[in-house]
């Protein structure tokens, strides 16, 4: 009788220690289950590196149509153009500060004066106009180059849940550009690079640029 008793006394221990590791065994998988749950909840905000956000840029302009660069001349360019054999006097009208330049070869190779044609019409208001100047256009088409990409940062987008913005420099690419003619765009008056905002927006888990300012 009594080993009966230390049995039945036995059988329900086993029992109860049994019971106890099957509920900690579901404890444990409901624990696990919520956290996975939770990893899946909160996935991380891909990364946005100045690199990929002027790469974006980038990727903007080239897909635009590529185009000449417009040059401001002044009386100082107007006398490197003739130096470098771009344009010569073809032309003085009798007030003695108005002319006429006509493109040479070279010229008609390189550019296109405002209003086409082949030649430039040099029209101040007076003979001591230091102010005027005219365009031309560059015959090498190029497109548009993002540069120096600074300051990324979060910002609030109406409509975006997850958007950035930086600050870049759009710049004009004169490569191809005869030497000569890069050397009158440098010149006062011309404007090669420009200060600009851009936006960015996570979409489907990829950062997208969302416009530019």
């Amino acid at each position: 009788m009594t080993g009966r008793k230390h049995t039945g006394r036995f059988l329900r221990c086993r029992g109860g220690n049994v019971k106890d590791a099957l509920h900690l065994k579901v404890l444990g998988a409901v624990a696990l289950l919520g956290a996975g749950l939770l990893v899946a909840g909160c996935k991380s905000t891909p990364d946005l590196t100045e690199t990929q956000a002027q790469a974006l840029i980038q990727a903007k302009y080239d897909q635009d149509p590529p185009a000449g660069i417009v040059i401001t001349v002044d009386k100082l360019g107007m006398r490197m153009g003739i130096t470098d054999g771009y344009w010569k006097l073809t032309k003085v009208y009798p007030n003695k500060f108005w002319a006429d330049y006509t493109l040479t070869d070279d010229g008609k190779k390189a550019l296109t004066p405002q209003g086409g044609g082949d030649t430039i019409q040099w029209r101040p208001l007076t003979a001591d106009d230091e102010n005027y100047t005219v365009l031309i256009t560059t015959v090498v088409q190029n497109h548009l180059k993002a540069r120096d990409l600074r300051n990324l940062h979060d910002e609030t987008l109406p409509g975006v849940d997850t958007a950035k913005g930086a600050t870049y420099n759009e710049s004009v690419d004169l490569t191809g550009v005869p030497g000569p003619l890069q050397d009158i765009a440098h010149n006062p008056g011309n404007k090669l690079s420009t200060k600009r905002t851009a936006d960015f927006e996570l979409a489907n888990g990829v950062w997208k640029l969302h416009g530019i300012n």
